[in-house]
């Protein structure tokens, strides 16, 4: 076949739910080296979740090539640790008594506005891609004043507003992927609309009757037969994309003789 199914994939260093996570991750490694005891479970937890998000963003966008499914179930894996990070966090405050910020205090959103304060200085406000042109670094180095801050609380709590920007990204990522599978199907969805479109070209070559390209996509259409409704086991013909996509035809005279005898349809072959 001339045209292939894998689509276009990776690229999740461009994803904003990525570059976010992986702030979030250098700052965990940083602040558990820093303020907790390499031998207390939470340090290994805590920084295993936060990998967790980071890596299994990456790994879904990777797999988005020929399984949109395990993109999915991925990006919801990275939801999860995310979360269970910002638990962490916050369990870290509350049992050593900090203060965790309010999400509407000024130092909440000093941290939560890092973006369009960047964009008002370095871009069009009306440009959507703001900080994923910057390397690591660059970005690094807008969160550093909090991230590399000594006092524990003000890290923690810079991060935890981290998390929660990174989870909002990845919840509305999620519902794009969601909706992505619902409209299109996966990989294996497209290669079996191939194989039948493949073979019934293949049918109808053989039998000399030319098959009809679906009105809808172009692609070409399969002989089905109903099973309810008012037309009940006539045949007809149906976009071989089913269920991606619902194009269809009446089967006509012409179509059942295919320029042979069999114009009484006694001896079609079963679609």
């Amino acid at each position: 076949m001339a045209e292939g199914f894998i689509p276009p994939h990776g690229g999740y260093q461009t994803l904003l739910s990525y570059q976010k996570a992986e702030i979030i991750y250098d700052a965990t490694v940083y602040f558990c080296g820093r303020f907790l005891n390499k031998r207390d479970r939470t340090n290994d937890q805590m920084i295993q979740a936060a990998r967790s998000g980071k890596q299994n963003i990456a790994e879904g966008s990777q797999a988005s090539g020929t399984s949109k499914e395990t993109e999915l179930k991925l990006t919801n894996v990275a939801r999860s640790s995310l979360e269970e990070l910002l638990l962490d966090y916050e369990d870290y405050l509350r049992h050593r008594r900090l203060p965790q910020w309010d999400p509407e205090s000024p130092e909440a959103l000093a941290v939560r506005q890092v973006p369009q304060r960047y964009r008002q200085e370095h871009r069009d406000p009306a440009d959507p891609t703001e900080l994923t042109d910057l390397t690591d670094a660059q970005r690094w180095a807008l969160y550093a004043h909090w991230l590399e801050h000594a006092d524990p609380a003000i890290r923690a709590n810079a991060t935890l507003c981290l998390i929660h920007q990174a989870n909002y990204l990845l919840d509305q990522q999620i519902a794009a992927l969601e909706q992505q599978f619902v409209e299109g199907g996966g990989y294996s969805e497209q290669l079996a609309a191939a194989r039948i479109a493949e073979r019934e070209r293949t049918r109808g070559a053989g039998a000399g009757t030319p098959l009809p390209d679906c009105p809808l996509c172009g692609k070409p259409m399969a002989l089905r037969m109903a099973k309810q409704g008012k037309n009940a086991g006539t045949q007809f013909w149906g976009c071989s994309a089913y269920p991606e996509c619902k194009g269809a035809r009446a089967l006509v005279a012409s179509d059942r003789s295919g320029g042979s005898d069999r114009s009484d349809g006694s001896k079609q072959r079963k679609p």
